[in-house]
């Protein structure tokens, strides 16, 4: 059910961002603004709680110590970016485009990135509780040294993800679909749902043989004696 990639090299490797932001202005808004254009700045420690920056552009741009509870952010596009300690519960990024981004240590819940587009993104360190990514497109992505507990990944499509030093907690992967996708790096691996979508995806043996409960009990064998 899960395998290595053809040549038995394992999955293809993810392609990290490279952001490279040039010199950033300091962010001096009042807040955001539904279809925004915002370039080249930098949002410091800045309160966007229940903003509404729906179908905004962030390029180059940079959010450091940002507190992102129930902020509205549907549709968006963030390019070239680098979100750092941000922090927040119920962010909305629904069917947002997030393409060369950095996360590092971010502190969220409840995050909304159902049928989102996400290329080419790092999410490195901090801690994810109840990640929505239904429906999303997730190709090149890394998650390294996070703990993502609960995430949905429903119906979503993953190519060339690879899980790096994190703890996967009750992932959903009901009818999802996996390309080149590294668990081999997700100590522990917990699968709640969708066991059996995991054929385009690489284990290790240790993960195997933790997960043969589930993987017997999806297929229908009974294991006694």
């Amino acid at each position: 059910m899960a395998r290595r990639a053809a040549g038995g090299t394992g999955a293809k490797r993810a392609r990290r961002p490279e952001p490279g932001l040039p010199a950033l202005e300091r962010f001096e808004g009042g807040g955001l603004e539904p279809d925004g254009d915002y370039d080249g700045l930098e949002f410091r420690e800045t309160d966007l709680t229940g903003e509404n920056g729906a179908g905004a552009r962030f390029m180059d741009c940079a959010l450091t110590g940002c507190a992102l509870d129930g902020t509205r952010l549907s549709r968006a596009r963030v390019l070239d970016s680098v979100l750092a300690g941000v922090r927040g519960v119920g962010t909305n990024l629904a069917e947002a485009t997030l393409r060369d981004v950095e996360v590092t240590d971010a502190r969220l819940g409840g995050t909304q990135l159902h049928g989102a587009v996400l290329e080419r993104v790092l999410i490195r360190g901090g801690k994810i509780d109840f990640l929505n990514l239904r429906s999303a497109r997730l190709k090149d992505v890394v998650f390294e040294g996070c703990v993502l507990v609960e995430p949905d990944f429903g119906g979503a499509r993953l190519e060339r993800v690879e899980f790096v030093d994190c703890a996967l907690k009750g992932a959903d992967l009901t009818g999802a679909t996996l390309v080149d996708v590294d668990l081999r790096g997700a100590v522990p691996l917990e699968i709640a749902r969708g066991v059996d979508r995991l054929a385009g995806a690489v284990i290790s043996t240790a993960q195997l043989l933790d997960l043969a409960p589930v993987l017997a009990a999806a297929s229908g064998i009974r294991v006694e004696g």
